[in-house]
């Protein structure tokens, strides 16, 4: 899913459909929806799982005559060629033992705070970091007041000088939104369908507080999102289909933050309306990727997130992905509309939900859905570099203990039977 929060490219990806932000990863963690995927989520060592965003942060015992960081340090983060940047909050605390603690917030946009995972304080330097998104590296100034360093959540570090905040001074931190009533069944109250400004870089789905938004999505992405489709199982799509980008800016009408089914559900109604989208399924044979479970059995550890709590398929660059509360079917649908050039299915039986971590080398396979809409991170080439991860294949059975394979299985097409393009408002 994906949205601009002041200036800074926030995109937020469900379904797979990845932004490609270089700050976007924090969306996943602490937008209100939180059925984000952000371009640029990070992975931890290959084997090593992802811990939840719900993890305990682990505090630091101070250095013996290190300066005092405790308190509420805020400022904003501006990435290059952003007009407008976003406000982060960090609280920092001291545990009974002595050790530090840390929480991040985001004071533009309502959501779930971030504990970090570790503090590293030495002398008047500070590293705090959350395992495989990201942190902030900063020294304290000589009156205690200011510090100035980095915050990285994507392929590069961005500046950020923090400002101790007063009682007076502090920003306000939004309050998360309470999740729409599980039995809702919501639309659109109103929705705008406008054509991509020409040069926008990203492309997903996601909430901004009440407002659900896309950029750079077309006619098959909106129908890969609504109805959990590739576009290779959409049958009989004009040509402006795959070529036409719109943006879409819609509030529900029914209070609270919506579900990604209900989400889902929304643009399945606006479509018929908006686009005169008139179809009808079928089941074909089709050229598909299978997930199963490797001998050995599965690698991933299960969430510790409950039910109702956030999810997350996000990218830190193209290959480099973080999953957070994801069940196989799920993740095997996010694979097909962001990653895959042919259907996904899952064959795992498996039925919990998991947070992990992959990395990969892309081949010229994956990520076809984002090229040509301007996005500034293009697949790494493994070239001679000793370095670079392996395969996908193999990564996936290395780190997650599952396989993909290609093959063929029965699937649902989707047949266009009309469809009109929208007049913008």
């Amino acid at each position: 899913m994906r949205t601009q929060q002041a200036g800074v490219q926030f995109h937020f990806c469900a379904r797979g459909l990845v932004a490609l932000s270089g700050i976007a990863i924090w969306t996943i963690l602490l937008a209100s929806g939180g059925k984000v995927v952000g371009a640029q989520a990070p992975a931890p060592a290959a084997a090593t799982p992802a811990p939840s965003q719900s993890a305990a942060p682990a505090p630091a015992t101070p250095a013996a005559g290190t300066q005092d960081f405790t308190g509420t340090w805020q400022g904003t983060l501006t990435p290059p060629n952003a007009q407008h940047g976003t406000r982060f909050v960090i609280k920092i605390a001291k545990t009974s033992a002595g050790a530090y603690s840390a929480t991040l917030f985001n004071a533009d946009q309502a959501g779930r705070p971030l504990p970090f995972n570790t503090v590293t304080v030495q002398g008047n330097g500070v590293k705090i970091t959350a395992t495989g998104i990201g942190g902030f590296d900063g020294k304290l100034s000589a009156d205690g007041n200011t510090m100035d360093g980095s915050m990285t959540l994507g392929p590069a570090p961005v500046p950020l000088t923090l400002t101790r905040a007063t009682p007076d001074t502090a920003w306000a931190i939004p309050e998360p939104l309470k999740p729409m009533a599980a039995d809702a069944n919501p639309s659109f109250d109103v929705v705008t369908v406008k054509p991509s400004a020409p040069g926008a870089r990203g492309k997903g789905f996601g909430m901004r507080g009440r407002h659900f938004t896309t950029l750079n999505t077309n006619m098959n992405d909106l129908i890969a999102f609504a109805y959990g489709l590739h576009s290779k199982q959409i049958i009989g799509a004009p040509d402006w289909f795959g070529t036409d980008l719109f943006d879409l800016d819609g509030v529900p009408d029914v209070e609270g933050q919506p579900s990604l089914k209900q989400m889902e559900s929304m643009v399945a109604k606006m479509l018929p309306d908006r686009f005169q989208l008139k179809f009808h399924h079928e089941q074909r044979e089709l050229s598909v990727y299978i997930i199963s479970v490797a001998s050995g059995g599965p690698k991933m550890a299960k969430t510790t997130s409950g039910p109702n709590d956030p999810q997350g398929f996000g990218f830190r660059g193209l290959g480099d992905l973080i999953v957070r509360n994801l069940s196989m079917p799920e993740f095997a649908t996010w694979m097909q509309s962001g990653v895959m050039d042919k259907p996904v299915v899952d064959h795992t039986g498996l039925t919990d939900k998991y947070d992990f971590a992959l990395k990969w080398t892309p081949d010229d396979s994956q990520f076809a859905q984002f090229r040509g809409v301007n996005n500034p991170v293009t697949p790494p080439p493994a070239g001679d570099n000793p370095n670079a991860p392996p395969s996908l294949y193999t990564a996936v059975q290395e780190t997650l203990g599952l396989k993909i394979e290609a093959g063929k299985a029965m699937d649902d097409v989707l047949v266009i039977d009309h469809v009109e393009k929208p007049s913008p408002n």
